[in-house]
């Protein structure tokens, strides 16, 4: 039966993806180096997983690290890797404890092994978790996951496992990184900046946006809260009309 259209479009979103911006901004405002302020962001991420229950949400996707964020400064860049091994060293407990599942999306080819076995042991640890799907978005650009699926799925093509005639729209997402997860209902965009950064292209075509003015350090469960709350309200029609 075809989903109907009209059936997302009461309560609150469902899968919650944020552009983590702002953390450079922040500490510079204090006066501080950039990687203070990605430190603050990173302790951010808790309080902001630990809302998602109460507010009904299931799925959150965080931006950590995309593909150009590699144009950074050797310093920033090696300072954010240092970072996210702690964050992971640091978290796995109480994330396994408080019944996250974790998955990490994006190329790991260019990671380094220490970092991408720590990914693979807390994708490992909270498999089975279901309280709330925390998925990170590390080394990831929507443009290169598009790239890397097409690929695979040329593949397919070439070893005679698929019919070029049976390729569709539903045909691709089977190869995204995102595979296992429903597409966003609601995508937020900390700092004023209003672009989307390369960020879950395909999978955020009927995502509803919000950017706000609100620095990744500050922003908090109140504010999400309200955010999911708007969300709520908005008319969604996915291209059709209200009968």
């Amino acid at each position: 039966m075809p989903k109907d259209p009209f059936s997302e479009m009461t309560g609150g979103p469902r899968h919650v993806a944020i552009i983590m911006d702002g953390n450079g901004r922040w500490a510079q405002a204090r006066g501080r180096p950039r990687l203070f302020g990605h430190h603050a962001g990173a302790r951010r991420v808790r309080e902001v997983v630990e809302a998602c229950p109460d507010l009904g949400i299931e799925y959150l996707t965080i931006f950590a690290f995309s593909t150009e964020n590699w144009k950074r400064t050797q310093v920033e860049v090696a300072g954010l890797m240092t970072l996210f091994r702690r964050y992971i060293t640091k978290e796995t407990r109480a994330l396994s404890e408080r019944g996250v599942c974790v998955r990490f999306i994006g190329d790991r080819v260019r990671l380094d092994n220490k970092l991408v076995t720590l990914m693979d042991t807390l994708e490992e640890k909270t498999r089975d978790n279901a309280r709330v799907n925390l998925t990170i978005a590390l080394n990831y650009g929507g443009r290169d996951e598009v790239a890397r699926a097409t690929k695979r799925l040329a593949q397919d093509v070439a070893q005679g496992k698929l019919n070029p005639d049976d390729v569709d729209e539903e045909t691709l997402p089977r190869y995204l990184d995102t595979c296992v997860l429903p597409d966003p209902d609601l995508v937020i965009r900390t700092s004023g900046e209003a672009r989307i950064s390369n960020f879950l292209l395909w999978q955020s075509a009927y995502a509803e946006y919000e950017f706000i003015d609100t620095l990744w350090p500050d922003f908090t469960a109140d504010e999400l809260g309200r955010l999911c709350r708007s969300y709520g309200a908005r008319d969604r029609r996915f291209g059709a009309v209200r009968a």
